[in-house]
């Protein structure tokens, strides 16, 4: 009758990546974060080889040369050096076996990032507070990013520490709001302002979290679930397309930035900057002292 189809073909990159996540897991134990990006990567180069007709055991150089410089089309010099050094790990697991030709990854040169070489990607506050403005507060979808952005603006939250809130985390009767940071690993209470009081008010009474969940944000669209850091970079990216605000950045991360820039103009304690940011030491929050141009032009005079 039809009604039984054929499986679709599973890719030879595609087995040759999951064997390798595989072995990451269990032999290497690394973190699952790691383990999604290195196959995702292997998966990148083996799929680059296919197209090519290269042969897994016939890789040369300059096939590899040719897939980093792809790469490098499409990514910045940090990304970049997180993929080769996964393309690494791949040909020297190919290679432990003969797979792949013994010392092809020590021919990969690693690019040179030098520390604190860029300035944090912030935003003037006037562009801040536009932006979270041009939000259209009208629709279900308008008041979640809105309470999304309004908490990052206002506490400088991570997006991975934005899709974590849960109702559990909102302290309505103390006024406190419970952030679980990615870096710390440990709980933070703050404050909970009246602005974002309002704004999670507005969104939970359009959009209440559907049982089983208890997140605060969810998806919008079908199917309904939890939702990832990577959609609230793609909500962002929509908001500045529709504000028409002339800004550079391709993440929410530059609010983040931003918020610590303000909190350093305002005369923040750096310790209560790096407190509230979960950095884990004082050098991380120091980097902002290179944006008080103001300050730094008094200490020279």
């Amino acid at each position: 009758t039809g009604a039984i189809r054929e499986a679709p073909a599973v890719s030879p990159a595609r087995v040759l990546s999951d064997e390798y996540a595989s072995f990451l897991q269990e032999v290497r134990g690394c973190a699952a974060s790691t383990i999604s990006h290195h196959r995702l990567a292997s998966r990148c180069f083996l799929d680059h080889l296919e197209s090519s007709s290269v042969a897994l055991g016939s890789v040369q150089p300059g096939d590899i040369e040719a897939y980093i410089t792809n790469a490098s089309n499409r990514m910045c010099r940090a990304s970049l050096q997180h993929e080769i050094a996964a393309v690494r790990g791949l040909l020297r697991y190919f290679a432990a076996d003969g797979r792949v030709r013994t010392g092809l990854d020590r021919l990969i040169v690693t690019l040179r990032l030098y520390r604190l070489e860029q300035l944090p990607r912030a935003l003037s506050w006037d562009t801040v507070t536009t932006l979270l403005k041009s939000i259209d507060k009208k629709s279900g979808m308008g008041l979640r990013d809105y309470a999304m952005f309004l908490l990052i603006a206002t506490y400088g939250l991570r997006a991975s520490e934005v899709v974590a809130i849960s109702l559990d985390d909102i302290r309505w009767r103390q006024g406190s709001l419970r952030i679980h940071q990615r870096n710390t690993s440990s709980p933070l209470e703050l404050p909970l302002t009246n602005e974002v009081s309002a704004a999670l008010v507005k969104h939970l009474q359009r959009t209440p979290p559907v049982a089983p969940y208890r997140k605060v944000f969810l998806r919008m669209r079908a199917p309904i679930g939890l939702l990832k850091p990577t959609a609230i970079t793609e909500a962002f990216q929509s908001l500045v397309r529709k504000s028409g605000l002339e800004i550079p950045f391709h993440g929410p991360h530059c609010l983040r930035h931003s918020v610590a820039v303000q909190l350093l103009k305002n005369g923040t304690p750096l310790k209560t900057i790096g407190d509230i940011l979960g950095h884990r030491i004082a050098e991380s929050t120091a980097v902002y002292l290179r944006l008080a141009t103001g300050d730094l032009r008094e200490v020279s005079l």
